[in-house]
């Protein structure tokens, strides 16, 4: 019916009915949006980001919206219904919620139980079945019982990674270990558990626990521990759900091994290679050689299509030209690259990176030829001339070219830049954080847009004001040091104020 089609399954909220709604469901999702983002393209500023820039498609706005959608219609008619809930997060009167709950991007979707005293980030897939599954997965227990070798292989299957616990009875310091490990990573991992080990596909059928089996189609396809300390159970589930190698295609059924890579916080090699080039079961097969040998380093190990792998090549700024490459990622976002790497460079590459010998790769757009505009262009090349080195006040605005509020700011940044032309002390500038790296180690940078001021003695602070002329002028004037002339400098941008003033009552 028409009423049908246009009944919204997705419930809409804001600042009046969020804590009464959150309170009454025990068990909600909630998307926090930004208009802007459901027609331009993703960001990329922190590593889950990352890894969901280069898995979707530019358009994952427009369709993540759909699909949730989508899903909402059909978790709807669940018995009972389960609640898809969404929140502008980007309007002013939503803000405080959205700070409340650290909400650094859009779209970020959190599950809230228990009227929001438990909350879970959403990690499960993006189009309407995967939400749908995924969702009713995560409503019921954390850990599933298994009863019946046909209840085993329905849960542990042939594709899936599952951890199961094997105990002489469901109680016990084991057990709830096992329970609440479980209950902590129930976003990203599988959980089950028997009082019978012979139900279980593959392992010691005799074994009667306390022991926690992971299973998995890749490696060895399973792996046992008996130590139920929370930090090693958690640990063990961590570092065994990823292969030696993962691979990186067109593959749906490796994506979700991608996403656990790049969430690791170990160091990343990552080998790009055209996957039907002359070269590329050679050059894998001595990647993997390298994995092998580096267990135990904290090194994770990633082999990608180059076809399929287009999006982690604009990230990271590179070009197909280069491929086959290797680029490494450090937990402090260093990047060291070898491009065209042969087969035989691969060994003896890695050990000079290990050993300390590689420089490392920066990625930058180029250095602006000319650069006269009132907002000064920085590209990570030049960060350090205009920046750090320059001895000047620098604000800097750390922006993406598609980020809405972004574009809003940039005639309110002219017009700041061009109230200090005649102090020489003060640069405005702005650098395009999705094509040029950030020392994550100076500016913490996880949305756009960023804004920080580093005074010409070295001092650096993060604004957090109203994004208007008088305020980042006050804030300027308020941070960067005293120095000769200071008075005159004053008075000529008093001047400016007055001259507009008098302008606007000229002109009424």
């Amino acid at each position: 019916s028409e009423e049908t089609e246009t009944k919204e399954f997705v419930l809409t909220l804001d600042h009046s009915n969020f804590t009464d709604t959150i309170n009454k469901h025990d068990f909600i999702v909630v998307e926090f949006y930004a208009p802007w983002f459901r027609s331009d393209p993703p960001f990329c500023f922190n590593l889950r980001r990352r890894r969901s820039c280069i898995e979707h498609s530019s358009n994952v706005g427009v369709i993540f919206c759909l699909q949730y959608e989508k899903a909402a219609a059909e978790l709807s008619s669940q018995s009972p219904p389960i609640v898809l809930a969404k929140i502008d997060a980007s309007e002013e009167s939503n803000k405080g919620i959205a700070n409340e709950y650290k909400i650094q991007g859009f779209p970020t979707i959190k599950i809230l139980r228990k009227g929001g005293k438990s909350i879970q980030d959403y990690n499960g897939p993006r189009e309407a079945a995967g939400i749908v599954t995924y969702v009713k997965k995560q409503s019921g227990p954390a850990s599933a019982e298994i009863k019946s070798a046909d209840g085993a292989a329905e849960v542990i299957g042939e594709k899936s990674v599952v951890a199961v616990g094997v105990f002489p009875k469901l109680s016990g310091e084991e057990f709830d270990s096992f329970m609440a490990v479980a209950e902590k990573l129930r976003a990203d991992y599988d959980f089950a558990h028997t009082l019978d080990g012979k139900l279980l596909p593959r392992g010691d059928s005799s074994v009667a626990g306390p022991v926690m089996r992971l299973f998995k189609p890749f490696d060895e396809l399973f792996v046992d521990s008996k130590d139920f300390n929370g930090e090693a159970l958690e640990k063990f589930v961590k570092e065994s759900s990823i292969p030696l190698v993962t691979v990186f295609d067109k593959d749906p059924s490796n994506h979700p091994y991608v996403s656990k890579f790049f969430d690791s916080p170990a160091t990343k090699v990552m080998m790009f290679v055209n996957f039907t080039g002359e070269t590329a079961e050679s050059l894998k097969s001595k990647f993997r050689e390298v994995a092998t040998s580096s267990k135990g380093q904290d090194l994770a190990f990633l082999v990608g299509d180059a076809e399929s792998s287009q999006g982690a090549l604009q990230y990271f700024g590179l070009e197909e030209s280069q491929v086959p490459l290797i680029i490494i990622q450090t937990s402090d976002s260093k990047k060291y690259l070898k491009a065209n790497v042969a087969v035989d460079q691969i060994e003896s590459w890695m050990k000079d990176f290990k050993d300390g010998k590689v420089a490392a790769h920066k990625k930058s757009q180029p250095i602006p030829a000319e650069n006269n505009e009132p907002v000064k262009v920085v590209v990570a090349e030049s960060l350090d001339d205009m920046v750090f080195n320059s001895g000047k006040n620098v604000l800097i605005e750390f922006y993406a070219p598609w980020c809405g509020h972004c574009q809003k700011l940039a005639p309110i940044l002219d017009e700041v830049a061009l109230a200090f032309q005649n102090d020489p002390s003060v640069i405005v500038a702005k650098l395009d954080a999705t094509a040029n790296d950030i020392p994550s180690d100076t500016f913490d940078v996880k949305g756009f847009p960023t804004i920080y001021f580093r005074s010409a003695d070295g001092k650096v602070v993060v604004y957090e004001g109203s994004r208007t002329k008088e305020d980042f002028i006050s804030f300027i004037e308020k941070n960067k040091p005293a120095s000769h002339g200071e008075e005159s400098s004053t008075t000529i941008r008093s001047g400016e104020h007055k001259t507009e003033e008098s302008a606007a009552k000229d002109e009424l």
